[in-house]
């Protein structure tokens, strides 16, 4: 993010999109209720499905999945047509202009309109809203990034911010809601194939040489490593022979399950590190059994760049052991000495080769509570807001933006769009809360929500067992028959491994980021005879 959550609460006008907050991150969403209830912030919400924050909202902008840059450049195209663009802010701190304003112009919103389905009218509303607040945030979690054009979709709204000058001060910014709790601290750490830890590039020679000395080695390789998805398609075709996954249930969390499944059968090893005896740990050669959050010590760092200390509350049961000591333990003996480093030794080791994270020490948390990266050195606030004083590039760099369609379309033979998504009841691949009873017994078994519409068009009704078929899978769950989800959609969560939403999904990747298309795949409804032989259903029926 690039202002904290506590600037939500200082926001003139909020555009949500692609977020089902209150469910996805209730504190998150607490924080814009309370915006919206005492601050008459205006509420802007972009959703294909009715979630509770519509209740708040201003606007409520239905579009379909997968149509994020024509409505965003529509906005945009209203903004500039109508003379309400902070002129100023793109002048001093901006450049690209001329180019993105091009596109922008081939996007009035009765164009959009034909792409989303939004109406011309409710575009403009939306753009003067946005466009008249001091200052106004942008708030979006994987309902922009989990496309074929997620990226696109994600520069768009830098445009939007940057269009209006809302940027570098309180109640402003572009604000992504993380899917875990740590996953901004995997990022930071270097748990992406083309980083070290704070982004250093590993194609970068003096940066490797920095970690070659640190860690006293002769060489560190410069060229980038595989994304989840390229693993497990190097794994199916017999390139990579052994998986080590830890703490990630991919079986349930990843595109095309049965693709997946094959990669891990191929593989000639897979260790998994986890909690709980995960669908994924299933298929191990060897489980290792680890700690959770109350086990151990350390650090989560949050959405807003926010670090804040972890600390063990009670000891970790059986054989169980924390990461740290699992990892110092293998890498001990394959050859290369860790001794049992401690959990402060590692952030000291942090500190010292990442300079985002500089003064971030145990000492200083333990007396200051919470320290927001960039925190370069011991003498240094943290940073709450990015770019005051200039963009961290020198200058924020607009992005000429077409629309494209997602990768797979509805047709004859799969005519409805599948998106995918999160109920507040569980969490992720639902590895926790689903052996929670009290939990389990408010959404016990999966289901598929359609509109009305639809369902009469099939012979649905609620509560009726239906099959979901893709080009990849076939599952099947309970119908939920409701006005949450317009015609020619459906939605499904994705939490239940009897019943998953992910043999259904398309792993088509985005080019750039390596994300797959969870939001949009082409799905068809079976009812009766034609689900005989499907081997995925709920478990209560």
């Amino acid at each position: 993010m690039t202002n904290s959550l506590d600037d939500l609460e200082k926001a003139g006008c909020i555009l949500v999109i692609g977020s089902n907050t209150t469910e996805g991150h209730p504190i998150v969403g607490l924080r814009i209720k309370r915006a919206v209830m005492k601050n008459d912030c205006r509420l802007i919400v972009a959703e294909p499905r009715h979630i509770r924050l519509c209740y708040y909202a201003d606007q409520w902008l239905r579009h379909k999945p997968g149509t994020d840059v024509a409505l965003i450049n529509a906005m945009m195209n209203v903004i500039i047509t109508e003379n309400l663009a902070d002129e100023e802010f793109i002048a001093q701190r901006t450049e690209g202009f001329d180019e993105y304003e091009k596109v922008v112009k081939e996007y009035t919103p009765e164009r959009a309109a034909e792409i989303c389905g939004v109406a011309a009218e409710d575009i403009r509303n939306a753009a003067r809203t946005y466009a008249a607040a001091d200052s106004a945030a942008i708030v979006y979690a994987m309902g922009i990034t989990q496309h074929t054009t997620g990226v696109d979709n994600v520069l768009s709204l830098a445009n939007l911010a940057m269009l209006t000058g809302n940027l570098g001060k309180e109640g402003t910014g572009v604000n992504p809601l993380r899917g875990q709790n740590n996953v901004q601290g995997a990022c930071d750490m270097g748990a992406l194939p083309n980083v070290f830890t704070g982004y250093q590039a590993v194609s970068d020679a003096k940066v490797r040489e920095k970690f070659e000395a640190a860690w006293g080695v002769d060489y560190l390789p410069g060229n980038p490593g595989l994304t989840l998805m390229e693993m497990m398609d190097a794994a199916y075709r017999g390139d990579v022979k052994l998986l080590y996954i830890m703490g990630e249930n991919p079986v349930i969390s990843d595109p095309d399950v049965e693709h997946l499944k094959e990669a891990l059968d191929r593989v000639d090893f897979l260790v998994v590190q986890d909690i709980f005896l995960t669908e994924t740990a299933r298929f191990a050669d060897v489980v290792l059994p680890a700690a959770s959050f109350a086990e151990k010590e350390g650090t989560f760092t949050n959405t807003d760049r926010r670090v804040q200390r972890v600390r063990k509350a009670v000891e970790p049961p059986g054989e169980a052991r924390d990461d740290v000591w699992i990892i110092s333990q293998i890498s001990s003996r394959l050859g290369y000495d860790m001794a049992n480093s401690t959990a402060t030794e590692v952030m000291d080791e942090i500190a010292s080769l990442t300079p985002s994270y500089g003064g971030v020490s145990y000492a200083r948390l333990e007396e200051e509570g919470e320290l927001r990266w960039p925190c370069p050195d011991a003498d240094h606030p943290g940073t709450p807001i990015l770019h005051t004083a200039k963009i961290a590039r020198g200058k924020g760099l607009f992005s000429p933006i077409e629309y494209k369609p997602p990768a797979e379309l509805p047709d004859d033979d799969y005519p409805l769009i599948l998106t995918t998504g999160r109920l507040l009841t569980h969490y992720h691949t639902g590895t926790m809360t689903r052996r929670v009873k009290a939990l389990d017994e408010l959404a016990p078994h999966n289901q598929v929500w359609i509109n009305p519409g639809d369902a009469e068009k099939l012979g649905v009704e609620e509560g009726q067992e239906v099959a979901l078929q893709s080009r990849r899978g076939s599952i099947k769950l309970e119908a939920k028959v409701t006005t949450k989800v317009g015609e020619g959609v459906v939605f499904v969560p994705f939490h239940y491994g009897e019943s998953p939403a992910n043999a259904l999904t398309n792993p088509a990747l985005d080019p750039v980021a390596k994300i797959p298309e969870y939001k949009v795949a082409a799905v068809r409804i079976l009812t009766g005879e034609s689900m005989a032989g499907i081997e995925y259903s709920t478990s209560s029926m």
